[in-house]
């Protein structure tokens, strides 16, 4: 545990953003999962819906700095090389 005063509060500002942090990566995550999902199953149709909802989602996160913007745009490139495969 901390003694000194600022530290204190760091700690609680980095729980803070530790817990908003993880939502966002969290909803990241799932909309990856539903994008696979939808590759899975050959529904181009539902893959770009969700591919629209998934790249937002990847641009909210790199602009809040909790995923690197490289990060996010190698994602996008591999979601896109995916829905590109399933014509």
């Amino acid at each position: 545990m901390a003694n000194i005063k600022s530290q204190i509060k760091r700690n609680r500002q980095s729980e803070r953003s530790r817990v908003r942090n993880k939502g966002i990566k969290s909803e990241v995550k799932s909309n990856i999962a539903s994008f696979d999902k939808a590759i899975t199953d050959k529904d181009k149709k539902a893959a770009e819906s969700t591919l629209k909802k998934t790249v937002k989602s990847l641009d909210k996160a790199a602009s809040k700095n909790i995923i690197h913007k490289n990060n996010a745009a190698n994602k996008k490139s591999h979601l896109t090389k995916k829905l590109n495969s399933i014509s």
